[in-house]
């Protein structure tokens, strides 16, 4: 029994949720998500609420019970309030800044690594070791702010990179050298 996938979904004021078979459109103030849902699911939507249930208890569909009435859940809150993830950057040098529509990072190599934000995404950089990832859709936010990181991962013996905010780094130790 999926406790997660049989919680009903309660559409809130504002958003306009459209099911024409497995395709699901949601509107809201902060803009419009479509996802194609898989065909095993069966979502239907009445008085603004939302379930979601299954054809049988086959492994398969009792995974995508729960994952179908995430996304779902997810694109909800996306267009109603956005996502964001914060990344800081450490190291000596190493900063951020926005050009336009471009994310242009110092990062010790011997040229600035620039990144053009996609559609949906807006870069934010309060200030230059600081970096913020927004939209609505919460896997694009997710996936870019993955994106930044990999330009200069945080490095286990000084620190140095880009890592999330609440992401903790295991230091270790250098060299003891000879005695």
């Amino acid at each position: 029994m999926s406790r997660i996938g049989n919680m009903p979904i309660t559409v809130p004021a504002g958003v306009e949720v459209t099911l024409n078979g497995n395709h699901i459109t949601v509107k809201g103030p902060k803009g419009t998500l479509e996802k194609e849902l898989h065909k095993n699911m069966q979502v239907t939507l009445e008085n603004n609420v939302i379930t979601v249930k299954r054809p049988d208890d086959e492994p398969a569909n009792k995974s995508l019970h729960g994952l179908t009435r995430t996304l779902i859940n997810n694109m909800i809150e996306g267009v109603l309030n956005e996502y964001k993830r914060e990344l800081e950057i450490n190291g000596v040098g190493y900063r951020a800044q926005k050009k336009g529509n471009t994310l242009v990072m110092n990062l010790g190599y011997s040229h600035p690594v620039e990144m053009e934000a996609p559609a949906g995404i807006t870069f934010d950089v309060p200030t230059p070791n600081q970096i913020i990832v927004r939209g609505i859709d919460k896997e694009l936010v997710g996936e870019v702010a993955a994106v930044v990181r990999t330009k200069r991962p945080p490095e286990v013996y000084r620190g140095k990179g880009i890592k999330y905010v609440e992401e903790h780094i295991r230091r270790k130790e250098g060299k003891a050298g000879k005695k």
